[in-house]
Formats: structure tokens, sequence, C-alpha cells
């Protein structure tokens, strides 16, 4: 995408890059980068014309050889599982504390005598600021290591889940809630860099579909805790909010127990062996934006759609089958769980077969399919529904399993968690109305009221129709989007592939030999980490 470089813009999926070291540790021959443009180097241009033509083409699946999961998962060491598996459980978190208000709207409304849509300010704010949170601690992150923002991140998250449960008045309830949305934009990108970043290369498929997959399971987890602690004391929906303060806890304590990431480590190394390392990060800054700024843009238009995919399907549903077709809440609430479960099934499954299929045709072929699937998860009105739901999100949440590695490897790598929580959380900003554009359409299409026992006659409408046009214009302009797009798979993550590290330092006297120096003499080897892992 980027217009900087020839190679960036040909979209080239031959398998050309011979360059790479040849490996011991990793009998393959993939080869890095083999679906879609190596990321940029200087020196070329080409035109819009000619970068067009080639996004069909590269679209073709690299067919890279499929190997079994268990033998693909088995390649992690212990060290990086727990890189891992704390992302993932910070990840889980972070949608556990966002969903514990939606779970709670009726009770919240009742404690400060507001109305519904009152009380979801208390979301809209979250998601307003998260990305302010995604620019500060993205850019904490990428300066000064994954470890201490990210605990950083979860001390926010006891205070604030703590002060939640303890507000007595809407302003201080929304107030809490704002600064709420700041810490949990924090996490994101962050999660995604200390998943990912050591992670051997032929793994990050399935271990991108797995990392984000938390979210479902922090969405999971906050209903089963509601059920369990929202009502059944004298505290009403307190607990939730102090159960949700004590979790991390846990999590600091397990971050505590691990350095940083390779990679990052040896960034740090590079930086200081060239010059002030906060000077060389400047330099890259201003190198990559210089660089990639068209690409930043692409990078938050293609999270809008993303987030509207989520939002526009998941939102109003529950609304969908308690109002349109009258289902009882255990019935709204088993069809939900098992929405969840076929999305934490498609995110790791897609994320996974994206390594032998790529990154951009994975997304487009698994929302053309999620396009398919619209009719019945719209308009079936038994509590058959539930196998439609199963795998209308299985495709949803299958599209989103391949983001957090395709945006990792489009990212600048000096400013990758500043740009993957960013473009993702500004993403979430722009489709942060998507249920209520949804609603305020579905009242221009009523149906038959309703007629309590009581006597109360509650409107029903017919928001089916409504999510199945809106997630079809949705998944036609994310494979619209999808198919313009660059695609870097395979890309090593390591610094001595970094072109705009390179050039931030060409002008330092002796930079580009001390960096030579740092990557073989202090590494000790002739290839990255990444490449160590298993030569794409």
């Amino acid at each position: 995408m980027s217009t900087t470089s020839e190679k960036a813009e040909s979209g080239y999926t031959e398998h050309h890059h011979s360059h790479h070291h040849n490996n011991d540790d990793d009998n393959t021959n993939d080869n890095a980068y083999n679906e879609g443009p190596p990321p940029p180097s200087t020196g070329h241009h080409m035109s819009i014309t000619r970068y067009l033509a080639t996004r069909i083409p590269t679209l073709k699946p690299p067919m890279d050889r499929i190997e079994n999961p268990f033998t693909v998962l088995a390649m992690l060491s212990f060290k990086q599982w727990m890189y891992f598996l704390v992302a993932f459980l910070g990840w889980t978190w972070d949608a556990f504390d966002f969903f514990s208000v939606s779970l709670t709207v009726r009770q919240l409304a009742a404690q400060f005598d507001k109305t519904t849509a009152q009380i979801t300010w208390g979301i809209t704010l979250v998601l307003m600021l998260r990305s302010v949170g995604a620019i500060i601690f993205g850019l904490l992150s990428d300066r000064y290591g994954r470890k201490w923002p990210f605990i950083a991140n979860l001390v926010l998250f006891i205070i604030l889940e703590l002060g939640t449960g303890f507000t007595y008045s809407y302003a201080s309830f929304l107030g809490v809630r704002a600064l709420y949305g700041i810490a949990m934009g924090g996490l994101y990108g962050n999660a995604a860099a200390t998943a990912l970043e050591d992670c051997p290369p032929r793994a990050k498929g399935i271990i991108s579909g797995m990392l984000q997959q938390g979210y479902a399971f922090g969405y999971l987890l906050a209903t089963a805790f509601a059920r369990g602690l929202v009502d059944t004391t004298s505290a009403g929906w307190r607990p939730l909010y102090w159960f949700g303060a004590g979790v991390p806890v846990l999590i600091i304590a397990f971050r505590l127990c691990l350095g940083e990431t390779d990679t990052f480590l040896e960034r740090q190394r590079v930086r200081a062996a060239n010059a002030n390392i906060g000077a060389t990060f400047i330099a890259e800054g201003r190198v990559a934006l210089k660089r990639h700024w068209l690409l930043l843009i692409y990078l938050v238009l293609l999270m809008a759609g993303f987030n509207f995919m989520s939002h526009g399907s998941q939102d109003l549903y529950p609304t969908l089958l308690e109002n349109e077709y009258e289902f009882s809440p255990d019935a709204v609430t088993v069809t939900q769980v098992v929405a969840n479960l076929g999305a934490m099934a498609g995110g790791t499954t897609v994320g996974y077969l994206s390594q032998m299929l790529g990154r951009r045709f994975s997304i487009v072929y698994i929302s053309v399919v999620g396009g398919a699937l619209l009719y019945p998860y719209s308009f079936v009105s038994t509590e058959k529904v539930a196998a439609a739901a199963f795998f209308e999100q299985f495709c949803v949440q299958g599209a989103w399993g391949v983001i957090p590695i395709h945006l990792m490897e489009l990212s600048p790598p000096g400013y990758r968690t500043f740009v993957v929580g960013t473009s993702y959380q500004l993403g979430n900003l722009v489709s942060s109305a998507s249920s209520t554009i949804e609603a305020t359409i579905g009242e221009r299409f009523p149906l038959t009221p309703i007629h309590e026992k009581d006597g109360t006659i509650v409107p029903r409408y017919a928001y089916g129709k409504v999510i199945c046009i809106f997630m079809g214009c949705v998944y036609a302009y994310v494979i619209l989007l999808t198919i313009l797009g660059p695609e870097w798979k395979g890309r090593p993550l390591d610094v001595g592939h970094d072109e705009d590290f390179k050039e931030a330092t060409m002008g330092r006297e002796g930079g580009a030999g001390r960096m030579r120096h740092v990557d073989d003499a202090e590494r000790g080897h002739s290839g990255s980490d990444e490449e160590k892992g298993g030569k794409e």
C-alpha cells in the first residue's frame, strides 16, 4: 500500500526471497513474504494503476505446506507459551471488564435513576477514549518495553473497576468509565506484540487466531459471572465489578515473572549501539510516518470495517432474538453462548489456515461465506437459529483471527504496538455507533406489538431485516478493502529486517556497521530469532 517502494506495491506473490538465511533448525522450504508484497525499501516508486493491477493476482493462495496444528503449536518454547498466555489473559480480562457494563445496564439504570440510553453512555465513552489509551500506551510500549506498560494497564483496571463498584452518582460513573476507556485502549497492541513477536513463524497464524478469541472468552466469562454475582447479594450489581478488579492482580503477578520479549530487547540493543535510544526512537518515528502514512490510513479504514462487522452482528442480536422473535432470556443466553463458541472456533481455525491460504485470501473467503449465512442468521425465528449463529460468528471471528498477525506484519516495526493498537481503536471509534444505527433504522419497520400479561404493550421491530442488510454492506466493504490492501505474510519481526531503522540510522557515523555488529556478533548467529524458529 505504501507508495515508497516498487516491491512493496507490486504485490508479487512469487517466492523470490531467497536472500533469507538457511536454517538448520527448520527443514521446511517455505519462504518469507510468500503472499503479497514484502515491506517497503527505499529507492523505487510505481504508479497507483500498476499497484491496483496486482491486487487480484496476489489473492492467489500461496498454498504453503499445511501442518498438523498440534505439531505447529509444539514449536513454541515454554517461554513463548508464557508470553502468549499472559497476553491472552490480559486481553480476556480487558473484554470481561468492558462487557460488565453491557450486562448490568438495567441494574445501573435503576441505581442512578436513568434511562437505558443514558447508561449506555458508559459504553460509548469507553469506545471513544480507547484511541487515547492506544496512543499513550502504544508509544510507551514501543519506547520502554512491553512489560511495564502492560502492568500499568492492569493496575488501572484494578483501580477503575473498584471505582466503578463504589460509584453512587451518574456523573462519577461516567467519569470512571471514561478513564477506563483510556486504560482499555492501551492493552490490545501490547498483547499482540507480547504474544507474537517471539512466536515461531509457522505458528503465528494459529497463535494470532487463538489470541484474538480472548475477546469472545472474556464475554463468556462475564456472562457466567454476571449470572452468579449480579443481584444475588444485597450489593446488587457491584460484586461483578469488585470481582473484575481482583483477577488482574494475578495477571500482574504472572507478568512480573516474565521479562521483555527477545525481539524488543534486540531492538533496544541495536538502538543503543547506534545512538541514544530515545533519539533513535524519534528518528524511526519520523521515517515511519514519512514512508507509511498512506498505509496507516488504510489500516484505520480496514479496522473500521472489521469493528462494524463484529459490532453490527453482535450488539443488537440479543435484542433481535428477544424483541422480534420473542425468545426467553434463557434461550437468548444459550444462543449467545453457542455463537461465542463458534467465534472462538472460527478465529483459531481461520487464523491457522491463513498460514497456507494467505492473510488477504482468508479474510475475503470467510467474509463471502459469512455473507451467505446472513439470511438464516437474521430470519430463522426458532431456537434452531443457534446453528446459524454458531457459523455466522465462526465467520466473523474467523476473519478477526487473521487480524493480530496481519496488523503486526504490516505495521512499521519500531512502532508496532502503537500502530496495531491505535488502528484497532480508531476503527472501534468509527464503528461505535453501529448498534445505534441498526436500532434507529429498525424502528422504521414496526411489527405487531407484544401484549404482556400485565397489560403492557411492547413495540416490536424487524431488526433481522436491518441486520441482514447492514451486515451485507459491511462484508462488501471489508472484502473490497482487503482486496485493495497489501499483505506481507511471513515478514520477520526482528530489527535485522527493519528498513525504517536502517534509514533512520543511515546518517549516523558508523550506524550501519554497529547495527551489523550487534545483529551478528551480539546475537551470535547469522539469522534473526524469527528465522531460527523456522523460515517461512
